[in-house]
């Protein structure tokens, strides 16, 4: 049974009753499979409480997953956008856009000021077109996510030539089982058979030489799958499936940034995912963005993100009225209550009382409006503070939708409150930088690159990550190669 007003205590019917029926769907699937999880890891003589991450970039005890199962749905791509905000602040970047890419999709997410960006619905099973989730396909979700994008791009995204004669890629994946072509078992060509003949993949280096993959078996499979249906050669087709996925993939960072209302130019891309690094630049490129990191273990990144989560537990208290009719003392009022309750809940998942933190949030919109802005709110709401609230949603209109009207009346529609048990995450070792000149045991050999740049192959350096010091300088063209990801550098970074 789940309670509306518990779950989802705001305005719109449809929206709040669609949330309480997909967590009353959810919770005795979810409760099933997290408490076997849990009797399982008491098993291994671990004594830790389980923590779930969910999907506003937070973690949860397993008895607050299980009652508000809702809070966990796409919670897997957040970990990855909550790692690059760590490493953003490790880097000393505030304006960073995450990019993961992996073997079926490719998902990306902007840092703003160091803070992940979070909305606060979501459309669960909904249709995914050119990035964007299709209004009205899914079931609505009232609940705060990690904005992501998304598209059906990785590196095992099938290519395929339609009636027309023209080349696609997507949005159907090979997965893992049977995979690309390469792998011996499947008979589609994929994004990665493409970089594998465009020599951007090591054919014996994959997973620290223990995976071989077959180059001929991507040649045959493109040569007939692609080649024979459009008349383009072997090179051109490669090409031509991996300039259409980084095309797809590009619109998925134009939607986190340049739709948003961001200049991508002063962000910092962070590339990451098995094959997130082979594709940064490119799409770097294409939106003008002047650096990108790649993380010591991109094909882990996501999991640094579950160590370095905080707890999280949200909470809102609808209000729906006009600003200037808002007492303040009713509003300190009701973030108090909030805050009660929120330090009982995060305590009770043994969060120490001095590591409670408290973020206090705004929903404002002009009257008449059908969707507000959530504006930050002081620790202490006095008197005057509503009018420079107002004001901060005046701006922040302007900068999100390009105007504001200040002789319109504002109208408060929910207060949100975010109680935040801050964890301590791990350190990242401080290592002192070296020469730029990379050691000669780094140098793996060279190999033939294809780069868009020249419509041809590049003989390439290629390198083994785990060789290189901190310092080291290599210019592109070149590859970097390593146990869980491939990072191609592109001419002229």
């Amino acid at each position: 049974v789940t309670a509306s007003h518990e779950i989802a205590p705001e305005h719109r019917e449809y929206e709040r009753i669609s949330t309480t029926v997909v967590n009353a769907v959810l919770m005795p699937i979810v409760s099933t499979y997290l408490t076997d999880l849990s009797d399982r890891i008491r098993t291994l003589g671990i004594t830790s409480q389980l923590c779930v991450m969910q999907s506003s970039g937070g973690i949860a005890s397993k008895e607050i997953a299980v009652k508000q199962p809702v809070s966990i749905v796409e919670s897997g791509p957040a970990a990855g956008v909550i790692a690059s905000a760590y490493y953003a602040k490790q880097l000393d970047l505030e304006e960073m856009i995450s990019f993961d890419m992996g073997g079926t999709t490719a998902k990306a997410g902007a840092i703003r000021h160091g803070v992940p960006q979070v909305v606060t619905e979501y459309e669960v099973a909904g249709k995914i077109h050119s990035g964007r989730m299709v209004k009205g396909s899914g079931y609505p979700v009232r609940f705060p996510f990690i904005d992501l994008a998304e598209a059906s791009a990785g590196g095992g995204t099938i290519a395929w030539v339609d009636e027309g004669g023209a080349l696609r890629v997507g949005p159907v994946s090979a997965g893992a089982d049977p995979g690309p072509a390469c792998y011996g078992k499947g008979t589609d060509a994929t994004v990665t058979d493409a970089n594998l003949l465009l020599g951007r993949l090591n054919p014996e280096c994959l997973l620290g030489g223990r995976m071989r993959i077959s180059a001929e078996l991507s040649k045959r499979t493109i040569e007939e799958r692609i080649c024979g249906r459009t008349g383009l050669p072997l090179v051109e087709a490669a090409s031509g499936v991996v300039r259409i996925v980084n095309s797809s993939m590009t619109k998925v960072l134009r939607i986190v940034s340049v739709e948003r209302g961001y200049d991508p130019r002063q962000f910092t891309l962070i590339a990451f995912g098995g094959a997130g690094p082979m594709h940064a630049c490119a799409m770097a490129e294409e939106l003008k963005i002047p650096k990108i990191v790649v993380p010591n273990n991109p094909g882990l990144f996501s999991a640094l993100g579950l160590l370095t989560a905080d707890f999280t537990y949200g909470q809102i208290r609808a209000l729906m009225r006009n600003i200037t009719e808002v007492d303040s003392e009713e509003l300190e009022s009701v973030f108090e209550d909030l805050q009660t309750k929120g330090s009982r809940v995060l305590e009770s998942q043994n969060v120490r009382r001095e590591n409670l933190v408290f973020l206090r949030q705004l929903d404002l919109r002009y009257s008449g409006q059908s969707y507000e802005l959530t504006i930050p709110a002081p620790q202490r709401i006095l008197s005057d503070e509503l009018r420079k609230i107002e004001d901060s949603f005046h701006h922040k209109h302007e900068s999100v939708y390009g105007y504001s009207v200040r002789e319109e009346p504002v109208e408060l529609v929910n207060a949100r409150l975010v109680s935040i048990g801050v964890v301590t995450p791990p350190t990242m070792p401080q290592q002192e930088l070296t020469s730029k000149e990379p050691p000669s045991q780094a140098l793996l050999g060279k190999r033939e690159v294809y780069f868009e740049k020249y419509e041809g192959y590049e003989r390439c350096p290629i390198y083994g990550r785990e060789k290189l010091a901190p310092g080291n300088v290599i210019p592109g063209p070149s590859v970097i190669e390593q146990y869980d990801a491939t990072t191609v550098i592109y001419p002229e970074w």
